[in-house]
């Protein structure tokens, strides 16, 4: 059992985390941050943010970057690792990492974000790293002079396949239902480049290769006939999944494996858990409403604490 009691402790080094993490130090909280790494997905965004006011144009790195910066300006202990189990004894919590570490606080805030959601198809799991990839900024260059599909047609298809034009020479874009749903200035964009073409109402059905992925099958929702398609590699963008199991047995989900929260204090079904960003049923999943909900979380956070404090 380890012995330091802190304050709180915030899982996530994503745009939710830090925020947390800014607000919380400035509440003078004892604040441990744990976290593998610092960004979740907009370390690995592809495409400019042109979205975040104060900043016309910025890379997701530069941002995270900038994020990072403004967190370590504060008295805020950073542990570098992942979270495998959360209990609460008695009236505190235990945190686990997967380095067998163990911590303890007083409340917590999840905002562990988000992970790719897999297709669940024959072959993906195969070709992981000989075609397939859920990470354009890693792997584009991979892609040079090649043909590749892009599994997904809302924005983070579409950027992606915006993307993937500077290296491959062809990319599909296959969407399943019968309009892609990417905002009008992204499909603009993929179309300016010449080399997006777009299929829509088509489910994949199979990744093929032999030792590295040569072909696609996807089956055409109005047909219902099987169709073969030549690529060289498969960029999966149809969502995300949200990093939470380890908090099973506190919390409530919804089908999506989202944590169930009060919107107004972000706290769980569990006094003490507060989850924010991309891990909660918020409907909407942007950098601003993680910095948002992370803000509000560490404010009734410290709320909480107060009133455990007697005040």
């Amino acid at each position: 059992m380890p012995n330091m009691l802190y304050d709180l402790i915030i899982i996530g080094g994503g745009p939710a985390g830090i925020t947390a993490g800014i607000y919380t130090a400035r509440q003078r909280l004892k604040t441990l941050l744990i976290t593998k790494d610092f960004g979740g997905q907009i370390a690995k965004k592809a495409v400019p943010i042109e979205n975040y006011p104060g900043f016309k144009e910025i890379s997701g790195l530069d941002l995270i970057q900038k994020f990072e910066k403004h967190l370590k300006k504060f008295e805020t202990d950073i542990e570098t690792d992942s979270v495998i189990k959360i209990e609460k004894i008695n009236k505190n919590f235990i945190v686990t990492s997967e380095n067998k570490k163990q911590f303890k606080a007083r409340a917590v805030i999840i905002a562990s974000g988000a992970d790719p959601r897999p297709l669940k198809v024959p072959g993906e799991k195969e070709f992981i790293g000989k075609g397939v990839s859920y990470c354009v900024t890693c792997d584009a260059p991979f892609f040079s002079n090649k043909t590749v599909a892009v599994i997904g047609g809302g924005n983070a298809g579409f950027e992606t396949a915006i993307a993937l034009s500077r290296w491959a020479k062809k990319i599909y874009i296959l969407e399943a239902g019968l309009e892609v749903k990417a905002d009008l200035e992204n499909q603009e964009m993929a179309k300016e480049t010449g080399k997006v073409e777009i299929i829509t109402n088509s489910v994949l059905k199979k990744i093929q290769g032999d030792k590295f992925v040569n072909s696609i099958i996807y089956e055409d929702r109005k047909t219902r006939e099987e169709k073969e398609l030549k690529v060289e590699g498969v960029f999966v963008e149809i969502g995300l999944q949200p990093s939470t199991a380890f908090a099973k047995d506190l919390v409530e989900f919804n089908k999506r494996g989202e944590i169930k929260v009060d919107f107004e204090t972000f706290q769980t079904k569990t006094p003490g858990l507060f989850a924010a960003g991309d891990v909660n049923t918020g409907k909407f999943k942007q950098i601003i409403t993680a910095c948002s909900e992370g803000a509000k979380a560490a404010l009734a956070a410290y709320e909480y604490l107060k009133k455990q404090n007697g005040n």
